[in-house]
């Protein structure tokens, strides 16, 4: 009998390689990865290395790879993207973020397979016309990102509702508005890892962490608020999508509640069990223009939609993270 194939873009990367390990759970499915592993001192390879999967492709094989399996895909989830801010190619990430994830669309709905992509809380900017994951394409152009990232991925929602609009998308389409995703896997993405990640080598070695002093007056440095997510919410949400295949649409993933980096950074040292040690440092001038001071996802339509479980607090998030992965030997999931 022939297994189900779900193909994963970026399935080596941070979330991409725990949705593939959540997904690998079924022994039913055959969890196909397709990225870039790159230096093998990097370590991302180890991303992978604790689950079963049925394939690992190379991205400039993925189209032929997929032509060739299409009866036997149920879904692509598409994980791959250009994800820094700061990233000073505009047409690397449009390749990327845009064309990419454009081609994969058209390709899923010519052959009516389900699909999966990742956006971005980065799409909402600075936050003037608030969080709430609207479907409507006035609402979602009204949008103003304040990098070519979040602009990127901008594009692609509104190419995707567009097109959903003209009846040409595939049997399911969903777009998951990640908000600041943290947790294992993250050690290759250097200085795009979490705040917890790039803090943990201080807190375990008891040192004093630095935080970005705020440039707005209503904002003490370190109140600078984010809607950090666990990324084992990330994966159980893309696993329930492919339980789902009724839901549509694009979607915001966060916990739904804006937390301060401080509260952030407490919370490692108390999982740590160290005394919080924390500085305040000035934030580098090519980014302070650019810079989000709150986020916060509404959540009410994933849980309209269905989705059961609640996100994972903030405190219980860092415990597990410290506890069974910074903290010991193989961090790895």
């Amino acid at each position: 009998m022939t297994r189900k194939i779900v193909f994963v873009t970026g399935g080596a990367g941070f979330i991409g390689s725990n949705i593939a390990a959540k997904l690998a759970e079924d022994r039913s499915l055959d969890v196909v990865v397709c990225d870039r592993l790159r230096e093998a001192e990097l370590g991302k390879w180890r991303n992978i290395a604790k689950h079963p999967i049925g394939d690992f492709v190379a991205p400039e094989d993925m189209f032929d790879w997929l032509e060739k399996r299409w009866r036997d895909v149920e879904m692509v989830v598409h994980m791959a993207a250009v994800s820094s801010t700061t990233e000073p190619d505009a047409d690397k990430i449009v390749h990327s973020n845009f064309t990419l994830s454009r081609d994969l669309f058209r390709w899923c709905a010519d052959r009516q397979r389900r699909f999966v992509y990742a956006s971005s809380a980065a799409t909402y900017g600075a936050g003037e016309h608030g969080f709430s994951d609207d479907n409507d394409y006035e609402a979602l152009a009204r949008l103003r990102p304040l990098n070519t990232y979040g602009w990127s991925k901008a594009l692609f929602d509104l190419f995707a509702v567009r097109q959903a609009g003209r009846d040409y998308a595939p049997p399911q389409w969903v777009g998951l508005k990640f908000f600041n995703v943290y947790g294992p896997n993250e050690e290759h993405k250097h200085s795009m890892k979490s705040v917890a990640a790039q803090i943990w080598p201080q807190v375990r070695e008891g040192h004093a962490v630095q935080l970005f002093k705020s440039y707005r007056p209503d904002v003490p440095d370190g109140g600078q608020k984010r809607d950090f997510v666990y990324v084992r919410d990330a994966a159980d949400v893309t696993r329930w999508l492919l339980d789902s295949p009724q839901v549509s649409g694009v979607f915001n993933l966060g916990s739904g509640q804006a937390r301060t980096f401080e509260e952030m950074a407490r919370n490692v040292f108390e999982a740590a069990g160290k005394n919080a040690q924390i500085e305040y440092t000035p934030m580098p001038p090519a980014i302070r223009d650019k810079y989000q001071y709150f986020t916060q996802a509404q959540m009410d339509r994933l849980f309209e939609a269905g989705y059961p479980a609640a996100m994972t607090p903030l405190e219980e998030g860092i415990g597990d993270y410290v506890g069974n992965y910074l903290s010991q030997p193989d961090p790895y999931r």
